[in-house]
């Protein structure tokens, strides 16, 4: 019995090391391996730059409106509206709809600073067969909540600071940021943030 209950512990223990092991793993994996994304950010509110060591950006695809205007987004939007209210394994957490952005790269991808990617489509499924210049992007969205795994962001403590002012300055001189995210997503579209660009310098994660 005893040697039962000890079999079963250090299963369930090497079960949770694979799973905590595997995020990051995959992370690098697609750090490695993925392809290069460049996505414009949205405004941020500046009083809430780098709480502790983090930022957090939003994106021009992160708001629905944009999303709204894109070839395929009502297939999103009734499938949202099917879905329950609730996630039936949590009493607090409204379910999720999962979708991809079919984002086109600009004419001319090698200019630094480098241009954002243009959202063409939006798709419940992943597509197979895009085009050399188009990629993938895996989004959820909860309740209007859009998500892509890439909002948050931890900055090394020396780069803080000039960081912070970089994104200030930037907001001040146009309504649009003048900065940009780049990112590896992998074949599943799934993504890991590589940089921040602000104007011509590039500030590496």
């Amino acid at each position: 019995m005893r040697n039962s209950l000890s079999l079963r512990f250090w299963t369930v223990l090497a079960l949770q090391i694979v799973l905590i092991l595997a995020v990051p793993a995959q992370a690098f994996y697609t750090q490695i391996n993925g392809r290069s994304l460049v996505l414009q950010t949205a405004p941020v509110d500046p009083y809430s730059l780098f709480q502790g060591y983090s930022v957090t950006l939003g994106y021009d695809i992160s708001n629905v409106q944009n999303l709204s205007k894109l070839s395929g987004w009502k297939d999103i939007e009734a499938k949202r509206k099917a879905n329950p209210e609730r996630d039936p394994l949590s009493f607090d957490r409204a379910a999720s709809t999962e979708f991809y952005v079919i984002l086109e790269a600009p004419a001319n991808a090698s200019n630094r600073p480098p241009k954002p990617w243009k959202a063409v489509a939006v798709v419940s499924n992943r597509p197979n067969n895009l085009p050399v210049n188009q990629i993938a992007l895996r989004g959820s969205d909860r309740q209007g909540r859009i998500r892509y795994g890439l909002e948050t962001y931890f900055i090394p403590e020396d780069q803080r600071d000039d960081i912070n002012q970089q994104i200030n300055q930037a907001q001040g001189e146009s309504s649009k940021p003048a900065f940009v995210v780049e990112a590896k997503v992998g074949a599943d579209g799934n993504a890991v943030p590589i940089a921040i660009w602000l104007r011509d310098k590039r500030y590496q994660f």
